[in-house]
């Protein structure tokens, strides 16, 4: 959609407020200041991301890219209005960024964040060397289990998730790995608060590391518009968040070894709850929370029990 560089079009007249100039300065001027104005954070940044995705380039080429062609002109000002409206970014783009990966989004999955790569790089600083067995609950998108899979050779993975739609969008990044990954993936469809759901997948005592990245927002709680936009049964959770955490703790301690290991990712409200039910039964020890960049409480780690 790129095309050569020759006769420069001037920033002309715009249409309906974006210049129909093809130049790229010209277009991320409009666009940055749009995004700007509709209180997106990073204004500059998602243009970028926008821009790049229609000239069919990676963001940092856009600096060799002079000028678009009038197709993508137009495909570039529908997605920034669409942005502009607070429709999630990479839902527009259809990709999100985790870690080493590209995972493929849209409406039904709940789009992976930066916070929970932090989960991603504890569970592999403590995971066995040699084979082991991890499980990865409320998997979402597919993007723990995949990091997981992918930085951990010898690691073979469960990922399960109870939401249809969200199935399907794992099932999908599961199959765009390379096949030495995508083998050692198996996707489940099973309720994680359920532990007859899980026992027909997970031996009792078979796992070295359980993470989980459940719903957990009070459901309350108020949110950016681009968070309302994410399938709300991937976010919410009851009044105190642990509508979710609750019951699946049980069956964490089912699956889990003794001297394995779990994390499980929280709101920022409720560190001390997860702690406590995680200690609740006596099963679990070593409980730790863990912070993000940002030092808001992220995920809290624990070791099972013998017995």
């Amino acid at each position: 959609m790129i095309e050569a560089t020759g006769n420069v079009t001037g920033a002309s007249e715009s249409v309906g407020g974006q210049p129909s100039s093809r130049r790229t300065d010209d277009q991320l001027a409009w666009a940055t200041g749009l995004l700007h104005d509709a209180g997106v954070s990073s204004p500059l940044a998602d243009a970028q991301w926008l821009l790049a995705h229609v000239a069919d380039v990676d963001r940092g080429r856009l600096v060799i890219v002079d000028e678009i062609d009038a197709g993508a002109v137009a495909e570039f000002g529908r997605l920034v209005r669409a942005r502009a409206a607070r429709y999630p970014l990479q839902y527009l783009v259809g990709t999100a960024a985790f870690r080493t990966l590209e995972l493929q989004v849209g409406n039904g999955v709940f789009i992976p964040r930066p916070e929970t790569e932090l989960l991603a790089e504890w569970a592999i600083s403590v995971a066995p060397h040699g084979d082991c067995l991890i499980a990865d609950f409320c998997s979402g998108s597919g993007a723990l289990a995949i990091s997981l899979a992918t930085e951990l050779p010898n690691a073979r993975l469960v990922a399960i998730e109870e939401s249809l739609p969200a199935l399907m969008w794992l099932k999908r990044n599961v199959a765009a790995q390379p096949a030495d990954v995508a083998d050692r993936i198996t996707v489940v469809h099973a309720d994680v608060t359920r532990a007859s759901d899980v026992a027909k997948w997970l031996a009792p005592a078979s796992c070295d590391v359980v993470v989980a990245n459940p719903p957990y927002v009070p459901e309350d709680t108020e949110v950016e518009p681009e968070v309302d936009i994410d399938p709300a049964e991937a976010v919410f959770a009851g009044f105190d968040g642990m509508s979710v955490i609750n019951p699946m703790v049980p069956v964490l301690a089912k699956v889990c070894k003794a001297g394995g290991v779990v994390g499980i990712e929280h709101d920022d409200s409720t560190p001390d709850a997860v702690g406590a039910r995680l200690a609740d039964d006596g099963l679990f020890t070593a409980i730790a929370g863990h912070r993000d960049l940002a030092g808001r409480p992220r995920f809290v780690t624990a070791t099972r029990v013998e017995g």
